[in-house]
């Protein structure tokens, strides 16, 4: 009987040095071969040379370190680049690197789909499948960061933010996220500042109380919507947890960071004649006039059958000048990765699509040029 092998990818450290004791190793191996791991991307123990070759035989035997299968690799003319992966489950979750500035953002998914439905997120479109483990959510920061080379062979970062934005809901999958946010923030790990890795939440106000104590990374919540009427319609867990209860979550967050320097994110998507009236923008700045916060307009990304367009240039320029003008700190988030339906709110996973994708990016991996003829035409 085959036993399972112990995916090392995704412990953290006190699990790491847990697992180590269980074996009769010493705590200190686990520092060892997390550096090994997330800062040298190696998933080969016969290479962790300053390990004993003991205990090299005894990890072959017992535990592994496996990455995401990937599906389907795309770059945007504008350098985003779109990673498909395939899951456990057997679906697909897509991960996104947004370069900017100096900045590398990678947009990490915590769940194969997404239960909340959205009515103007494609992801929301295809319901909820399964939940990523820890190492399917590390794995992905872990399989970007590869791309760029050996992670150890250059000063300077190539995922410098993370921002658990993707396909999910983060907080319906709180533990594996925790935890693997947790190894985002270790020094043994990515060592990114708790200021660089963002987690966005639509309103799970009880998982989002949950958090305090548990961890201090930065917030953005999905808003939308500037009253409950409208809210219930676009985004329908408002209808569980309001805008009261969900404002109230945020301030008890926020309170409880040691910092008080930081402000909450609110993610608005807006879309023609539905959110982006002067009325709305109007009651938009009464909610959020005690809110320490900076607002992000994100314009709609249409995708088939959404029934919802983006506004003009003028109406969202009109829309950000108001709040501008009512002294909030706002941006219009640029759309990034179109061309490769990587833009926010197109993330959803088509299984013939990933199906085609799968089959070019095996195409790409092993140069046959007559396998990429065959693509081609199934495609």
């Amino acid at each position: 009987m085959r036993v399972e092998k112990v995916n090392l990818l995704g412990l953290t450290r006190e699990k790491l040095i847990s697992f180590f004791k269980e074996i009769g190793e010493k705590p200190f191996r686990a520092q060892q071969v997390m550096k090994w791991i997330h800062h040298f991307g190696v998933d080969d123990f016969g290479a962790m040379t300053n390990v004993s070759k003991a205990l090299r035989a005894k990890l072959q035997e017992i535990a592994e370190i496996r990455g995401p299968e990937i599906v389907s690799f795309d770059e945007s003319s504008d350098g985003t680049r779109k990673w498909v992966v395939r899951v456990t489950s057997g679906s697909c979750v897509e991960t996104v690197y947004i370069p900017e500035n100096g900045r590398g953002t990678l947009c990490v998914s915590s769940q194969a789909g997404c239960s909340l439905d959205c009515s103007f997120c494609s992801t929301g479109k295809q319901g909820f499948n399964s939940d990523l483990t820890v190492a399917e959510i590390i794995g992905q920061v872990w399989m970007a960061v590869k791309s760029f080379g050996p992670p150890a062979s250059s000063e300077v970062r190539s995922v410098t933010n993370v921002v658990m934005m993707g396909m999910g809901e983060p907080l319906l999958n709180f533990d594996n996220v925790i935890d693997a946010m947790n190894l985002m923030l270790d020094d043994f790990a990515y060592g990114l500042s708790k200021r660089r890795v963002t987690l966005s939440t639509s309103g799970v106000v009880p998982n989002l109380l949950k958090m305090i104590g548990k961890t201090d990374v930065s917030l953005a919540v999905s808003l939308h919507a500037p009253n409950d009427e409208l809210r219930n319609e676009l985004v329908p867990i408002n209808r569980k947890h309001n805008l009261q209860a969900l404002l109230a979550a945020i301030d008890a967050y926020m309170d409880s960071l040691p910092d008080n320097s930081r402000v909450v994110t609110i993610e608005y998507t807006l879309l023609a004649g539905i959110n982006d009236q002067p009325e709305q923008v109007q009651q938009l700045i009464r909610l959020l006039k005690d809110v320490p916060c900076k607002i992000n307009l994100i314009p709609f990304n249409p995708f088939p059958h959404s029934g919802y367009e983006r506004p003009s240039n003028n109406a969202i320029r009109r829309f950000q000048v108001a709040l501008m003008d009512a002294g909030f700190n706002t941006t219009v988030r640029k759309t990034r990765g179109e061309d490769i339906d990587a833009a926010c709110g197109q993330l959803v996973g088509s299984v013939m699509d990933k199906t085609r994708r799968s089959a070019r990016y095996e195409a790409q991996r092993q140069g046959s040029s007559e396998v990429v003829k065959i693509v081609e035409q199934v495609s």
